[in-house]
């Protein structure tokens, strides 16, 4: 599944050629993805405009004029992607070669600067869904979840709070959506290396008794904003789906300290560590047992 910064990178990408843009026509080429697309969708969206292109945890959203909202995840291999030409950015794209038959969703859209074109979500797969609010704030998927973790209220003494008497393994407290929203798998496991933190250590010892952050805290945090930070600005992870629009990767990947890379040597300087991987809660955690220690 994509992370934060696969989409905010089609997020970025696709801003200024949406931004403004009226829809004219609606096109859906079958009832649903994973589920139905949302009843009236083509009535609703028809002769709105949107004006925002926004991104909440690893949703999509397209802010309407009207003030309705589409909520976009793109599963395993959905992608959003112009049929006349490329973006900026790189989008999360289809495997280069899909038959148009996977093309399930076509906006007819006229923008202000950028002229008539047609927006296209295809899914191969369709583990992705679309769906369409008068009220943002109703949607089950948005509510409960934890701040953003580039935004001004991730911080260290927010994850203390999260984190006081947790006894949970910091891995899995860090993937849990209602402590940090938009955190997966790979950033996870590059963030606690990068911060020294040994993935199995339990989350309420990264907090003194007092309840403030412990320095491995205060290191964690920056290690996930400088994470994602780096993995925005090389355009997103390419594992197996994630393509740009001319079917090309994002690079982060080639970055990896530690995920998929059992066996390796520990990147560390000055660390003799072998890269490891165990499961942890159905999911594979890479670490190097050396440098990544109980705080």
């Amino acid at each position: 599944m994509p992370e934060l910064p696969e989409v905010e990178t089609v997020r970025r990408g696709l801003q200024p050629w949406l931004e403004g843009a009226r829809i004219n026509a609606v096109t859906l080429n079958r009832p649903d993805l994973r589920f139905p697309f949302p009843t009236g969708l083509k009535a609703r969206l028809e002769g709105d405009t949107i004006a925002t292109v926004g991104r909440r945890a690893k949703y999509l959203l397209l802010g309407m004029a009207s003030g309705r909202t589409i909520l976009s995840h793109l599963g395993m291999t959905g992608s959003w992607r112009f049929a006349e030409h490329g973006i900026d950015k790189a989008p999360r794209y289809y495997e280069p070669g899909t038959a148009p038959k996977h093309d399930h969703l076509v906006l007819d859209i006229d923008h202000p600067d950028h002229g008539k074109s047609h927006l296209i979500y295809a899914d191969p797969r369709r583990f992705g869904f679309l769906d369409l609010y008068d009220d943002l704030t109703t949607s089950p998927y948005l509510i409960g979840l934890g701040p953003e973790p580039l935004g001004n209220d991730f911080h260290a003494q927010a994850l203390a709070r999260a984190f006081a008497c947790k006894k949970t393994p910091i891995k899995s407290a860090l993937l849990d959506q209602r402590v940090v929203a938009g955190l997966g798998n790979i950033y996870v496991a590059e963030a606690l290396h990068r911060s020294h933190i040994l993935p199995t250590v339990l989350a309420g010892a990264l907090v003194s008794p007092s309840g403030a952050p412990k320095p491995a805290l205060e290191d964690l945090a920056t290690a996930v904003r400088q994470v994602l930070g780096e993995a925005i600005t090389a355009g997103g992870s390419t594992l197996r789906d994630f393509r740009n629009a001319k079917g090309g990767n994002g690079y982060f990947q080639h970055n990896f300290a530690v995920y998929d890379r059992e066996g390796e040597p520990c990147p560390t300087p000055g660390c003799t560590g072998t890269v490891q991987r165990i499961v942890q809660s159905g999911r594979s955690t890479f670490f190097c047992p050396v440098c990544q220690i109980a705080p």
